[in-house]
């Protein structure tokens, strides 16, 4: 089994159960990391709470990325409890509906920049206060999908902002590379998350991926879970820069 015992590591996008950072948060915990995990908002804290006490996190806050401050918020209660940081994962992704559920050439500008930056420019804003608190390495995780790379049925929007969020990957492991930070993404298969809920036709892209995959099998969250906490562990310290599917061979058909 992996051993995270003594690493300190935080949690950006749990939204209940059912939630990828949930899966990598519970898995993690499950090999000894202590964890700093985040909410949404006051509607979604009774989902989140109860999960992250439940694995005794000592730090539990309110994180939405669009209100201004909270984000450093989060960062500075890390340094100020902890001083130090081992890992985080970036969970999080949001379009407006009317955008996401129309054609790429419709969307408006301002859909547009709101999923650009709720979706990739907070990675990258993570990245920057992640920093300093990285100072004897660490690894950085991001959610992306394989609508990125090619067109996938409904997903619309969300595709290009997937492969500016992964590109964006690509030049942070370079750039923190030196100070031995690790950057990867992690492209898991269709998962029935509540953000998934909210994509067309996405029972169609369920049924249809996991018909075509190479091992034809269910995609769980502990299976993400389980790929994110050997990513930040020391086994995984000559890897950076990937985008790591987790998807049963979907991608490669």
């Amino acid at each position: 089994m992996i051993d995270l015992k003594g690493k300190k590591g935080l949690i950006v996008g749990v939204a209940n159960e059912a939630s990828i950072a949930y899966g990598c948060a519970k898995m993690m915990h499950a090999a000894g990391a202590e964890l700093a995990i985040t909410y949404l908002n006051a509607k979604a804290e009774p989902y989140v709470r109860p999960l992250a006490e439940a694995m005794k996190s000592p730090i539990i806050l309110p994180c939405d990325v669009e209100v201004e401050g909270q984000l450093e918020a989060v960062f500075e209660t890390i340094a100020r409890q902890w001083k130090t940081l081992d890992f985080v994962v970036h969970s999080i992704a949001y379009a407006p509906k009317e955008d996401l559920h129309g054609r790429v050439v419709d969307c408006s500008r301002d859909g547009f920049l709101r999923a650009m930056d709720v979706s990739c420019h907070s990675f990258i804003k993570i990245s920057k206060l992640a920093e300093p608190l990285l100072a004897k390495g660490g690894t950085l995780i991001t959610m992306t999908f394989q609508g990125s790379q090619r067109v996938i049925p409904h997903y619309g929007l969300m595709g290009p902002v997937k492969a500016a969020l992964e590109a964006v990957v690509k030049y942070v492991a370079v750039e923190l590379g030196e100070q031995g930070i690790r950057v990867h993404a992690i492209s898991p298969g269709p998962l029935e998350t509540r953000a998934a809920s909210g994509i067309s036709n996405f029972n169609d892209m369920l049924y249809e991926s996991r018909r075509r995959a190479a091992l034809h099998q269910k995609i769980s969250i502990d299976d993400v879970g389980n790929i994110a906490t050997m990513l930040v562990s020391d086994e995984a310290n000559s890897l950076t820069g990937n985008i790591i599917y987790v998807d049963g061979g979907y991608n490669i058909v």
